[in-house]
């Protein structure tokens, strides 16, 4: 018998100050059999730190079509293509064939920095890809706060986030290893 998703909902209220975007987000989450509390957790940050209108989950894990969370435009073109984890190098080179701009949230630890020194050369070739990484304590504090009912404030500035759920508080600051553009 195959195992279903779990469905995670959170209420975020977002106050983005580096991009002046302020909004209250009800979004559901299905957590993959195969997904952990971290990932789901990432992903959530992932939706907070570029939350637009057109901003939504995708299939992720279970298709390898999608990334994790998507943007489209009102024509049905391709703005943003999120990916979480360590993708392949050739699965972000498709990426940046289809999409305006491709972001990669990576978390792990050691496993992180391996992936980036093995891709970092590669990747460097993809002027629309921005790549960050989330150190591993502040991916697993993160994972603490994962409950099937989520009531999340968010605050971004300077790059520095604050997210706050049931009196607890936390503050991430993803490092940026490339950047769109450069």
């Amino acid at each position: 018998m195959a195992l279903k998703a779990t469905i995670f909902k959170a209420e975020l209220q977002l106050s983005d100050l580096d991009r002046q975007h302020y909004g209250s987000y009800s979004l559901t989450l299905a957590r993959h059999p195969s997904e952990t509390d971290e990932r789901l957790m990432v992903r959530l940050l992932a939706f907070a730190l570029y939350a637009s209108e057109y901003l939504s989950f995708c299939k992720g894990i279970s298709d390898e079509d999608e990334p994790d969370l998507w943007e489209m435009d009102l024509s049905g073109n391709l703005e943003r293509w999120i990916e979480v984890g360590l993708p392949d190098e050739k699965r972000l080179r498709k990426a940046c064939g289809r999409a305006r701009q491709v972001v990669v949230l990576s978390y792990g630890g050691r496993a992180a920095d391996i992936w980036w020194q093995q891709n970092q050369s590669a990747l460097a070739k993809q002027e629309k890809l921005t790549v960050l990484n989330l150190p591993a304590s502040q991916s697993q504090a993160l994972a603490a706060l994962a409950e099937r009912t989520m009531n999340l404030s968010c605050t971004i500035q300077e790059g520095q986030v604050w997210l706050s759920s049931s009196g607890d508080d936390l503050q991430l600051e993803p490092v940026r290893l490339q950047e769109a553009g450069e």
